[in-house]
């Protein structure tokens, strides 16, 4: 079988044999085997759990890349009055372990009604999207955003 047991970022590869669409559930991996898009089997073997980012590439034992591509998810965009506002709603969101994806004009998260309905309630604006979710790391987890 073929084995991936690399990731190579985005930027540091240029062409792909094929894509992978994935949740990011599904790209938080060690080992799993997997097929591509357009049918190629391999085992994804990688030295420890990796989050694969959109964009990433997985390097086959025999040359070949795979290109990640993240599947779009149901989310929550969050939006708050000013940045002040934002940063207390990433802090209520964090404060309840939620994963949340963080731009510098709001924040995107799973649905889920009830962490909607807490938001509204603290003036937060919540509009229902459908995109690919790649959420920080946690603090013992190595960083990959620009």
């Amino acid at each position: 079988m073929i084995v991936g047991n690399s990731v190579l970022r985005r930027g540091d590869w240029t062409e792909a044999a094929d894509t992978i669409t994935l949740d990011e559930g599904l790209r938080h991996r060690r080992r799993m085997a997997m097929v591509s898009d357009g049918g190629i089997a391999f085992l994804l073997d990688l030295p420890e759990s990796t989050l694969l980012r959109d964009g990433d590439g997985i390097l086959l034992d025999n040359g070949q890349v795979i290109f990640v591509r993240a599947k779009p998810e149901l989310l929550y965009d969050v939006r708050g009055r000013d940045t002040a506002h934002l940063v207390a709603l990433a802090w209520q969101i964090g404060n309840r372990h939620l994963a949340a994806q963080i731009f510098a004009d709001r924040l995107t998260i799973r649905r889920d009604p009830v962490i909607r309905d807490m938001l509204l309630g603290l003036g937060a604006r919540v509009e229902e999207i459908e995109a690919a979710f790649d959420p920080e790391g946690g603090a013992y987890q190595a960083h990959h955003h620009d």
